[in-house]
């Protein structure tokens, strides 16, 4: 079987070369990667992971994707990298993500796509002291809503704020951040984790595509982000997992569902779902995922939302 590997390139252009794989190998991937998946399911996941990029219709559609405002948690270390989990607990996700250009209706070779979300306690890393719903990891019984407190009436959570750039309060922490460069046929893939929730939000997943970078080593800088967007889980899929530990440590915060968030009503979220399915018979067995973004590659959209998509103007986002 040959599929086509994306590496890493070590100058200012990106290096794509074909090479051949067993499955044996791939097995060997997801299992490093889900170490905590059961022997069938890494080998139903094994599978998962080579026919991920078919999961997708042959002929997408290639109408303009509609973005979501960036939020407050984004932190601007795009690092190349598959598994973004680094040994996080929760529910597997193999998140396959297409980009399309809308205009031409073709696949975008070469563009990063650079995802963050929150863990299965609605934790963000970089934030780890600071959780949306208050405290360290979420605060007592995670019930105390808004922002951290340094960060409340700043003019702006972050970047533009009186304070200046990069005003905000990070730690060391990157889990669940990552950025892969897609192949000739528009394809990256992740492998990640079913997100928790947090007071305010439906459960999501941020993206933005950079075009035009450049990686040097493990980074990616540099070039113009083309799409900035959300994408969502299906509520039945989400009510299932919510019920799986660690996320059922949970239970006590209200999960706002998708017909409560204002920002994916507001937002066209509806437009960027996931199609989701189980890789085994179980859920505790993981999910694949995968969603087709068509943008126009040659744009830099204004950021949506208001105070440029970075301020608490309510909920955390």
């Amino acid at each position: 079987m040959t599929l086509t590997k994306v590496y890493p390139p070590l100058t200012n252009h990106y290096r794509q070369e074909s090479a051949s794989y067993v499955t044996l190998d791939c097995m060997k991937d997801i299992r490093r990667d889900f170490p905590h998946l059961t022997r069938r399911g890494f080998l139903i996941a094994g599978g998962a992971a080579l026919t991920t990029a078919i999961a997708l219709p042959d002929t997408p559609g290639c109408t303009l994707t509609s973005g979501q405002e960036e939020g407050p948690y984004y932190i601007d270390d795009e690092t190349l990298r598959r598994n973004i989990t680094e040994g996080r607990p929760g529910a597997a996700v193999l998140l396959s993500i297409r980009v399309m250009d809308a205009k031409r209706c073709t696949p975008i070779r070469n563009a990063a796509v650079d995802i963050w979300h929150c863990d299965a306690l609605g934790v963000y890393s970089g934030f780890t002291a600071n959780s949306p719903d208050g405290g360290p990891g979420g605060g007592p019984g995670g019930r105390r809503p808004g922002p951290p407190p340094e960060f409340r009436g700043n003019g702006g959570f972050g970047r533009g704020g009186p304070n200046g750039p990069r005003s905000r309060q990070t730690d060391a922490t990157r889990f669940l951040r990552g950025v892969q460069i897609t192949d000739e046929r528009g394809f990256v893939e992740f492998a990640t984790l079913y997100p928790g929730w947090y007071s305010g939000r439906a459960i999501h997943i941020h993206l933005k595509v950079h075009i035009g970078g450049a990686a040097e080593e493990n980074k990616y800088s540099a070039g113009h982000v083309a799409h900035t967007g959300q994408l969502f889980f299906p509520e039945d899929i989400t009510e299932r997992v919510a019920r799986l530990e660690p996320y059922a440590k949970r239970l006590e915060v209200h999960r706002t569902t998708q017909s409560e968030d204002g920002i994916f009503n507001s937002q066209h979220g509806a437009e960027c779902m996931l199609k989701t399915e189980r890789v085994s018979k179980t859920d505790s067995e993981g999910f694949r995922a995968s969603a087709s973004v068509a943008i126009d590659p040659e744009s830099t959209p204004a950021p949506v939302g208001g105070r440029g998509g970075r301020g608490f103007g309510g909920p955390p986002r």
